[in-house]
């Protein structure tokens, strides 16, 4: 079988090595003669596999013990109601920043549980940048300020991060592991763990244990952050074949040094792709440069005709999930951690032959 290369912003790639080490340990884990799958979460066997994760996902981000770290069903979606549920009081109100498609779902399911304030936004630029963080409005009696650093549909991120006075909480889904990251500038930082942490089904919180203890009254247990700390994140059966994969892709990561390392990757398959694009006069990225993403890519053929011809031929060749979100079009390489640069090379040097033979 020829080698594809998944490019879909997710469910994402999963490192190789670790699809290998999950293939061989499927139907025998440790000896015992049956899947990790169908081991008890409460037994001493999964939680010292629980325990494991969660101690080498605090050493790649340098997380205090100021921080729960939680496991958590529903991916980011269900957190976005859980969050002004849990830092939100009734009555109250909280900051969000505008930054595009994944920021506008959080300021939605915000509204339902909470006053929203709308204190920065590029929605008049079509989200074609970032809203720095010197305009923002914000609101004196805000419990939170919401952002979004990286948004995948759009492909802009927040490069800088200032500290600030009010509870900063982000949803680093398609962010998180990517670089170094320093978490004491947040007070919560959440996300799905099928972009750079494993299969879906699983999302993950990093929440100051400060702001435990204030959910709405109305908040139900399975979304009280506290219950689920008090719980060590199995207040129920949590997804435990997802958090077991989660934590072989956090033994890789440690062992080709971290997140600083993979940083250095990321940014140098981003700068390949955006090079390209930049020298060509078939494609473009209609992105502000200083906020381009460098895990999502989005770029668009110049001759639109041509879309659905470059998503089959891109696909014969091996180069899966190209198609653009629906809402912005063209095309978009998710380039997650697990995206070896052999593939970035590979996707260049199709876009570089395609660009030839339809000129």
């Amino acid at each position: 079988m020829s080698k594809a290369f998944n490019f879909g912003a997710g469910p994402a790639a999963i490192p190789s090595p670790v699809l290998k080490e999950v293939q061989n340990e499927l139907l025998d884990w440790k000896g015992m003669g049956i899947s990790v799958m169908e081991v008890s979460h409460r037994s001493s066997d999964f939680i010292e596999i629980a325990k494991k994760a969660e101690q080498d996902f605090r050493d790649l981000l340098s997380i205090t013990d100021d921080y729960a770290v939680l496991f958590l069903h529903g991916g980011a979606t269900l957190q976005t109601a859980m969050i002004p549920m849990n830092l939100a009081p009734e009555g109250g109100s909280a900051d969000y920043v505008n930054s595009g498609h994944w920021a506008k779902r959080s300021i939605n399911e915000a509204k339902k549980y909470t006053t929203v304030n709308i204190v920065g936004s590029s929605e008049e630029e079509n989200f074609t940048y970032f809203p720095p963080q010197s305009s923002w409005n914000l609101t004196e009696d805000s419990s939170y300020i919401h952002i979004t650093p990286n948004e995948t549909i759009g492909g802009i991120s927040l490069k800088q991060i200032d500290s600030s006075h009010l509870p900063l909480v982000a949803d680093y889904s398609s962010g998180i592991l990517s670089e170094p990251l320093d978490v004491n500038k947040f007070s919560l930082i959440y996300g799905g763990a099928q972009k750079n942490i494993g299969p879906a089904g699983l999302g993950f919180a990093i929440i100051k244990k400060s702001l435990l203890g204030s959910a709405q009254e109305l908040t139900p247990t399975m979304l009280n952050y506290t219950s689920i700390h008090e719980g060590e994140s199995m207040y129920n059966t949590p997804p435990t074949f997802a958090w077991y994969v989660a934590g072989k892709v956090f033994e890789w990561l440690k062992s080709i040094g971290g997140v600083e390392e993979m940083g250095k990757i990321n940014n140098n398959k981003a700068k390949k792709i955006y090079s390209f694009i930049d020298e060509s006069s078939f494609y473009e990225n209609k992105m502000n440069k200083s906020d381009r993403s460098i895990m999502n890519i989005p770029f668009l053929l110049r001759k639109e005709d041509l879309n659905q011809k470059f998503l089959q031929e891109s696909s014969e060749a091996g180069l899966l999930a190209l198609k653009g979100h629906r809402s912005v079009g063209g095309m978009r390489a998710s380039i997650y951690n697990a995206m070896p640069e052999e593939g970035v090379d590979a996707l260049i040097d199709f876009m570089d032959s395609f660009e030839k033979k339809e000129s």
